[in-house]
């Protein structure tokens, strides 16, 4: 009993004609042809090939912003202190709707703040008496003595001179040492070596340093300067105005639009993440969705792209039909 035929599932036989094909010529053709286009598009095209950005160069251009946030991670209100997963557990961290997606992946890359960009740098630095008796000051007193030192601190004025950073600052206890020395320390690019060392063979786990950077407003506007701001599409561009990795546009596209740019932006990497598996798992499971997998039969799109196989059909049965009179 021959089986009935269902067009939604089922495809057609070809009863079309066939042309000879020779694939390694054409392959041979397309390599070539793609291989002279890399080249020029590289030569015209190609973005730059801009140095890494380190500690040392931002506390060499900005002094001033980098002990600002070098303090914001010794006193706890900086955006990685405080931002959770994987880093501590100081928040949950970005969750979609009721769900604390990061709480349950749990802290697996654990950041410190104040202890790995401030404290542990710093006593690293040899022959600093005056320093190693501060660190032993800040070991020994109490939380409430701490806060009293950072709020001391953060009341006075920064200033820069001389490779040193001063303050007006009265009662901050060793917070004033810290933050003068961890800025000279970064200006010799020592800071750089410290965080980015490891405690394996490999020792390039950048990790500490970006995250340190991202505190900061200076990396911001180097980002912005080349256009790889969020709202400039981010990683979409490469250097200045040429787009770049065209096949993250699909990602990048649904930062910029409501509600993922807007009231759900404190958890938009959750929520895009969320938006592009269920995207996903609709690609990979479209040729058992019905109705779905109907559509390119009901648009007849598949008659766009063999247009010249129906257009030789439709002129066959056309001579088959009204043969030419003899």
């Amino acid at each position: 009993m021959t089986r009935r035929f269902r067009p939604d599932v089922d495809a057609p036989i070809y009863k079309g004609r066939y042309y000879p094909y020779d694939i390694l010529k054409e392959g041979t053709i397309a390599l070539v042809v793609v291989s002279l286009l890399v080249v020029v598009c590289a030569t015209l095209f190609g973005s730059p090939d801009e140095p890494a950005v380190t500690l040392k160069q931002w506390s060499t251009a900005q002094p001033l912003d980098f002990a600002s946030t070098a303090l914001a991670e010794l006193d706890g209100s900086s955006g990685v202190a405080g931002y959770g997963p994987p880093y501590n557990h100081n928040a949950d961290g970005q969750q979609i709707g009721p769900l604390t997606l990061a709480k349950w992946m749990g802290v697996h890359i654990p950041v410190n703040a104040a202890e790995d960009f401030v404290l542990l740098p710093l006593t690293t630095l040899p022959d600093e008496p005056t320093l190693s008796a501060g660190l032993q000051e800040w070991a020994a007193a109490s939380d409430a003595q701490r806060t009293t030192w950072l709020n001391a601190y953060a009341k006075g004025t920064m200033t820069f001179s001389a490779g040193v950073i001063y303050d007006t600052a009265t009662g901050d206890g060793p917070v004033g040492l810290f933050i003068t020395d961890l800025t000279s320390m970064a200006r010799t690019g020592a800071l750089d070596a410290d965080l980015i060392a490891g405690r394996g063979y490999y020792t390039t786990d950048y990790t500490k340093p970006l995250l340190f950077l991202a505190d900061g407003q200076w990396f911001g506007q180097l980002a912005t300067a080349q256009h790889l701001g969020g709202e400039q599409w981010g990683m979409m561009n490469e250097e200045g105005n040429y787009p770049g990795q065209a096949w993250l546009w699909l990602y990048t596209m649904w930062y910029q639009v409501p509600p993922y740019n807007s009231s759900w932006s404190a958890n938009a990497d959750a929520m895009v993440w969320a938006t592009m598996m269920v995207l996903t798992a609709i690609l990979a499971l479209l040729p058992f969705i019905p109705g779905l997998r109907s559509v390119p039969r009901w648009t007849r799109v598949y008659r766009l792209i063999w247009r010249e196989h129906y257009r030789d059909e439709a002129q066959r049965n056309a001579a088959v039909k009204d043969p030419p009179s003899a």
